[in-house]
């Protein structure tokens, strides 16, 4: 009889992602590694993650590296992070662009660890927590906006958290729901000893109220840094 089995093997892959950085960059110029969430893309990514923080960080806006085409006539391309199949790749593979790009834009700018920030939305939320759980020392801080955590997050074999952690939930996300965020800040506190949560009104999109407190928790996080 015919026996079928299925064989692996590792191609080259480009990613891509965009560099946003101010005129000058000087010792308190913080690195933001931004992704988007399921089907969006890093041009859409990019000003809405600028809108979130003061002043003129350094942003790369990754792009997922999963193309598809959205639904529609005019045939738009969206990008994700990871699907069932084959999960533990995805998450290789995120950890490994992440990296990158961290390392990459940061010698570029001279910006070290301290004053590197990981943003993600939605789909890349879980992703990201994963990163700064297995790569403790590439980032001072996590954003979470409109994501869940790893559905490993008790169990996997991972470190203890060093960057600090602000999650923005939203209290009409359909995907995210209160009911589920609202036990995230006592999960999230079995990992990383600083976190800090807050439910915003809206359902799942970039909160366009939350500048405010992104710029607390910067100077929070940043300052305690130097």
């Amino acid at each position: 009889m015919a026996r079928t089995s299925e064989e692996t093997f590792s191609a080259r892959l480009d990613c891509h992602y965009l560099l946003r950085a101010p005129e000058r960059v000087n010792a308190g110029t913080p690195l933001v590694v931004t992704l988007h969430g399921f089907g969006a893309n890093p041009e859409a990514m990019l000003p809405l993650t600028a809108r979130l923080f003061p002043g003129e960080p350094v942003i790369a806006s990754v792009q997922g590296p999963y193309p598809f085409f959205l639904p529609g006539p005019d045939r738009k391309v969206g990008y994700g992070w990871i699907t069932s199949r084959h999960s533990g790749e995805s998450i290789r593979l995120h950890h490994d662009m992440v990296s990158h790009v961290l390392e990459s834009a940061g010698s570029r700018f001279g910006i070290d660890p301290a004053r590197r920030l990981l943003v993600g939305f939605s789909q890349s939320v879980a992703l990201n927590y994963r990163f700064a759980a297995t790569c403790p020392d590439a980032v001072r801080g996590v954003i979470a906006i409109c994501g869940g955590l790893p559905g490993d997050w008790e169990t996997g074999a991972y470190q203890p958290v060093r960057a600090s952690i602000l999650h923005i939930a939203r209290s009409g996300d359909e995907y995210y729901s209160p009911d589920v965020t609202g036990e995230y800040e006592q999960r999230l506190r079995r990992r990383a000893a600083d976190v800090e949560f807050h439910l915003l009104d809206g359902g799942h999109q970039m909160p366009s109220a939350a500048q405010p407190l992104v710029a607390g928790w910067l100077r929070r996080t940043l300052g305690a840094s130097r």
